[in-house]
């Protein structure tokens, strides 16, 4: 059977993070994986985190199966932190499970879709999350590219409007709900407005992916565009991944969130949900949900858990301000301004695939052949030397930067 295999595609990215893990250069420079460091270069265990650690191992609760909803403490914490404790209205009409990360809640919600109308149609920005396209082809439903940037690397507001006026009723629009990935850019609070009066005119459903709050803006301001598409549009999903702002990246936490119009069709997407956990992987593991669960349950480790989070999102604010500031003195205007209106961990160079692979292969320094960069990963001390790299892949001649 298994010599019937016709030899399938590597991964870009681990294949990537394999050729810099052979890479025997001292100078080489890891920018592929989406991992926060700090400024020596390790992604630490946050304090709040650690806490939590050591609280679950002296209570020794049992590891009896949670349910295919997994730990209903967690959904109901994410619940809160995603739509606003104590907020009336989207919340009375949600439902969340817990998933293996983001993505399995992204996997999930696509079976919920395909399931209830194989064969939708689901929106996604271009450039997009290289693995958006893969998870929603996988789970059989269509994808179609909507345009995201303009010629200045902004966010384009007339070409994305134009392209979603073309979306159908009952289509899906998947949203990265801040700071986008891979290009770092977001929408104004005015053209997400635009986009929920798109949505309840046209009736096509918003599919939000979070991954990245907290590292933007702040929290509240990361989360306000999905609270005001909560409130404005009657069915929407969500995706949260804890991987980023909690730091659990190996303990593959998430949540899926449905929100309808009635009880019922929430019950019921509950349910379908929890099907699909079933057939997929059965229930998800326990420890990263119950730390999340005890970090957002008790006050003070929330509180010390939202200081970390604002020095994680300053240091990353930081790379980017220093890039910004190293490449506007070496003359590379353009791309500076580009960067400076970026936000999260990653950003795109403005490289093509073949500068991208002189970049590495000549000065060490790995991204995506799409041109994108973990902000988020770049040591401080390393940031002249990015900013050099760049400048000498754009004009090899050193001349008219």
């Amino acid at each position: 059977m298994l010599e019937l295999l016709p030899p399938p595609p590597a991964d870009p990215l681990w294949e990537l993070t394999r050729a810099f893990g052979t890479d025997e250069r001292p100078q080489r420079l890891d920018l592929v994986l989406g991992v926060y460091r700090d400024r020596t270069g390790s992604t630490p265990v946050m304090a709040a985190v650690r806490e939590a650690e050591l609280r679950l191992a002296e209570r020794s609760e049992s590891k009896e199966y949670r349910g295919l909803s997994g730990n209903t403490a967690f959904n109901r914490a994410l619940l809160d932190l995603v739509l606003g404790a104590g907020r009336p209205g989207p919340a009375d009409r949600a439902a969340a499970v817990q998933t293996v990360a983001g993505s399995g809640a992204l996997r999930l919600l696509a079976d919920l879709v395909c399931r209830t109308r194989p064969g939708t149609t689901v929106w996604i920005s271009d450039p997009a999350y290289v693995n958006h396209r893969p998870i929603l082809e996988a789970a059989g439903l269509r994808v179609r590219p909507f345009a995201w940037r303009d010629a200045d690397g902004g966010f384009d507001t007339a070409a994305v409007m134009r392209d979603l006026g073309g979306a159908r009723r009952e289509d899906v629009v998947l949203l990265q709900g801040c700071c986008h990935n891979p290009s770092g850019v977001d929408p104004s609070w005015e053209d997400w407005e635009a986009l929920a009066d798109l949505a309840a005119r046209d009736g096509w459903v918003p599919f939000v992916d979070l991954a990245y709050h907290g590292l933007g803006d702040g929290l509240e301001a990361d989360l306000r565009a999905t609270r005001m598409l909560a409130e404005r549009v009657p069915e929407m999903l969500v995706a949260v991944s804890c991987s980023k702002n909690f730091g659990l990246y190996s303990d593959r936490t998430g949540c899926a969130i449905v929100l309808g119009a009635s009880a019922r069709a929430v019950r019921h997407a509950e349910t379908a949900l929890q099907n699909a956990a079933r057939t997929l992987y059965s229930m998800p593991p326990e420890h990263g949900a119950a730390v999340v669960a005890t970090v957002l349950g008790d006050e003070g480790l929330r509180a010390a858990w939202r200081a970390e989070l604002d020095v994680m999102r300053g240091r990353i604010a930081a790379n980017r301000t220093h890039l910004t500031a190293r490449l506007t003195a070496l003359g590379l205007d353009a791309p500076a301004r580009a960067l400076a209106r970026q936000k999260g961990m990653f950003s795109m160079l403005p490289l093509d695939a073949a500068q991208m692979l002189r970049l590495r292969e000549e000065f060490a320094i790995y991204g995506t052949t799409s041109g994108r960069v973990n902000i988020a990963g770049l040591p401080s001390d390393r940031v002249a030397c990015l900013a050099e790299g760049i400048a000498a892949v754009l004009d090899p001649s050193g001349r008219g930067r």
